[in-house]
């Protein structure tokens, strides 16, 4: 695949966020893909770069991008929570729209997959929606916060430590996640559903496939990760992911054959 480096502003906080294009080597992509990473996580991850070259491999293009003051992006994170992760998919889908053709599909890894489903229809272009590996409620992100809610209640943020960085995480952050309703809104959906999800993912167990796909109207699919943790550290389960996502999408893309 080929790859450029872009960036696009979230319209709510005007933020300048970056984001990387990847699009098939030769001819024009039949779909574009929207990618949303894990929590704080990155458009650099590896196996979100496995992912989407598995998708530029069918050729499906697709745009990965930072989320509001991670990785190359700007703004405070500490000052970011679900609402600004919502506006930030709104700003890519916006800018993909304008530069290529609006995404057809929208995938979210983890607490990305929460912000997909809570996304998808403030984006007119979506054809279908992707989770990995994600919560059925957004909440579930605090108990990776431990002892630190009380501190962040009681002093408006504390610095915690999630796989090995530390972040500082606001009171905005847990307040804000009580306002998003997420069987409402899986029900709602009204689109396509793809889950994919490790039956020993020890971050987000799988109980929460089972009630996302039990919450979502048909056509839903599943399909389990096996073995696969929940970062899909390993090259191959990646790959794998990609492959199935960009199978299942070619049925749902505007220019596929036939």
């Amino acid at each position: 695949m080929s790859s450029q480096q872009i960036s696009f502003t979230n319209p709510e906080s005007g933020h300048q966020l970056a984001g990387i294009i990847d699009r098939p080597d030769d001819g024009e992509p039949v779909g574009w893909a929207l990618f949303a990473h894990c929590f704080t996580c990155g458009k650099n991850l590896k196996s979100t770069r496995y992912i989407s070259r598995a998708l530029t491999a069918k050729n499906i293009g697709v745009l990965r991008f930072d989320f509001t003051g991670l990785g190359d992006s700007q703004g405070d994170f500490a000052s970011s929570n679900l609402s600004s992760n919502i506006g930030d998919l709104i700003g890519a889908a916006v800018w993909l729209e304008q530069n290529f053709r609006g995404p057809e599909i929208l995938i979210g890894h983890s607490f990305g997959g929460a912000a997909v489903l809570q996304a998808a229809a403030k984006v007119p272009s979506t054809k279908g929606v992707v989770t990995i590996a994600a919560p059925f409620d957004p909440q579930h992100v605090t108990h990776l916060l431990g002892n630190f809610i009380q501190e962040i209640e009681e002093k408006g943020s504390a610095r915690v430590e999630i796989a090995g960085r530390s972040f500082t995480i606001g009171k905005e952050f847990v307040t804000d996640l009580e306002t998003h309703k997420s069987e409402e809104r899986i029900k709602e959906l009204g689109l396509p559903l793809l889950v994919l999800h490790s039956p020993r993912d020890p971050v987000v167990d799988i109980d929460n496939a089972r009630r996302i796909y039990q919450a979502a109207r048909h056509p839903k699919s599943f399909i389990s990760l096996d073995n696969a943790d929940h970062l899909l550290s390993k090259q191959a389960d990646a790959l794998y992911v990609g492959d199935m996502i960009a199978t299942w999408a070619s049925r749902y893309l505007t220019d596929r054959p036939g």
